[in-house]
């Protein structure tokens, strides 16, 4: 079928993608061509395309606070990132994103687009997800974390991970406060401690008693608790599995005895607790994960093994008001394998 020059011409089509997301210039001129010999308007269907484009450019510079970053992400250039979103906004008839020397930030109605035009993108996501089969994926995963897991379990499970999904890229949000999974744009993140939201969608991947340990060195200096009343002649370090309580309720295999203690040092990250016990300055409380290396080594040696505190839970918990994205589910799944592998092993 002949093509209407007046309407479509190949320059046209490779010009007006500038750059589109690498290789996707070449997708959208077949794109072009394909709609127009099936009768397609055009004009109409290059809106549709320049649309996405335009919706995926600004979520991204969303998600990266860049313009530069989301440029690079989507191998463009950072000129085209911007005229691209500012055209958007001038064909949604406001400003989405308030732009200083210092930072970018998301207007009120910019928040508000973003929520709304991301399940979309997601579920385009998906789609593609689901063509292409189960057995490949792509885009950005955003997956939120502390500093201690990352570094003792996260990142030593991504190797095999990420040689299985070439494609994808994974992106860690590193922060030992609470995140915020709307406001981070995080597609899944993994929290210890009980859900402070009852409707989240998550899954429990461990539920681990916290061990107490000891240096050799202090064991030898201070001497080895028998029972817990011996704590409290010990000192203690409170790390943020026992900062918040200020306790450590402990529980023999038979009966149930809670003892409160009072740390003389408090380490808000538990990489800082386990080195302050490490170096001799007392007795720390984190889960196996936590110390696991130091076990191995001999660096650090349980102590009380009869007595055990309360279970700390792991979720994994998924970014709400949509289904979780086929590469958040396929993380979680290889991180519970990997859990599993290397806890079972200790």
């Amino acid at each position: 079928m002949a093509l209407n020059a007046s309407s479509l011409s190949c320059s046209s089509i490779l010009l007006s993608c500038d750059e589109a997301l690498s290789g996707a210039c070449c997708t959208r001129y077949l794109f072009c061509l394909l709609a127009v010999s099936l009768g397609f308007n055009y004009d109409i269907f290059k809106y549709n395309m320049d649309r996405f484009l335009a919706l995926k450019v600004f979520s991204t510079v969303a998600r990266l606070g860049s313009f530069s970053r989301a440029a690079r992400e989507l191998a463009i250039s950072q000129p085209s990132a911007s005229r691209i979103v500012a055209d958007l906004e001038r064909q949604v008839g406001t400003g989405l994103i308030t732009r200083t020397t210092r930072a970018l930030v998301l207007t009120e109605a910019g928040e508000d687009y973003l929520a709304r035009i991301d399940p979309l993108l997601d579920a385009l996501e998906e789609a593609d997800q689901a063509a292409r089969g189960a057995g490949e994926l792509r885009g950005t995963l955003r997956v939120g974390v502390s500093s201690s897991f990352v570094i003792r379990e996260v990142i030593p499970s991504l190797p095999p991970f990420l040689r299985r999904h070439p494609g994808l890229k994974v992106e860690l949000a590193v922060d030992d406060r609470y995140q915020d999974l709307v406001v981070e744009r995080l597609d899944v993140a993994l929290r210890f401690g009980g859900l402070r939201d009852s409707t989240a969608t998550a899954r429990l991947l461990d539920a681990s008693p916290r061990l107490l340990l000891a240096s050799p060195d202090y064991i030898r200096t201070e001497g080895q608790p028998v029972v817990p009343a011996d704590l409290s002649e010990h000192c203690v370090i409170l790390g943020p599995t026992g900062a918040l309580a200020g306790t450590w309720p402990l529980s023999p295999k038979k009966g149930r005895l809670p003892g409160q203690l009072g740390g003389h040092l408090s380490v808000t990250s538990n990489e800082g607790a386990v080195a302050a016990a490490v170096a001799g300055l007392g007795i720390v409380s984190t889960v196996l994960w936590g110390c696991r290396s130091e076990l191995e080594k001999g660096t650090l040696v349980r102590i009380l093994p009869d007595w055990e505190t309360d279970l700390l839970e792991l979720h994994a918990v998924y970014a709400p008001g949509r289904a979780a994205k086929p590469a958040a589910r396929a993380f979680v799944d290889h991180l519970a394998r990997h859990l599993k592998l290397a806890w079972n092993s200790a």
